[in-house]
């Protein structure tokens, strides 16, 4: 059973070049525009990973994910935030919203599948 993975991005370009690599690695994929987006799209499925941008419209990446831990459907989900931001400053404040991983951007595919990889249990 292939595991699944949101990718919450306001960059269409960006969801689609991720979903292309997760999808061609046999991930499922569910795409969200912003925080809220993704919010309102986790209906108590099972979602394996979250990969989330910071700077979105509506709702930001770090406010997206102290939300989403709020949700006991998805307290102990994971969470890479795929950003350009590389401050110290913003990595913490991620980790301590609940981020596991943090990966700049530009990014190589085979760098965030080894992140997902790690991430997500067989």
């Amino acid at each position: 059973m292939s595991k699944t993975i949101m990718i919450v991005d306001d960059s269409a370009s960006l969801r689609q070049v991720v979903a292309l690599a997760l999808k061609g690695a046999g991930y499922d994929v569910i795409e969200a525009a912003d925080g809220k987006d993704a919010l309102s799209k986790l209906t108590g499925q099972k979602v394996h990973l979250i990969i989330s941008d910071v700077n979105m419209p509506n709702m930001d990446g770090i406010t997206f994910v102290k939300e989403l831990k709020q949700n006991p459907s998805y307290k102990f989900t994971p969470v890479i935030m795929l950003t350009t931001e590389s401050q110290e400053g913003k990595k913490a404040e991620g980790q301590a919203a609940g981020a596991r991983a943090w990966v700049v951007k530009p990014f190589k595919p085979e760098q965030m599948l080894a992140a997902v990889s790690k991430l997500i249990l067989p």
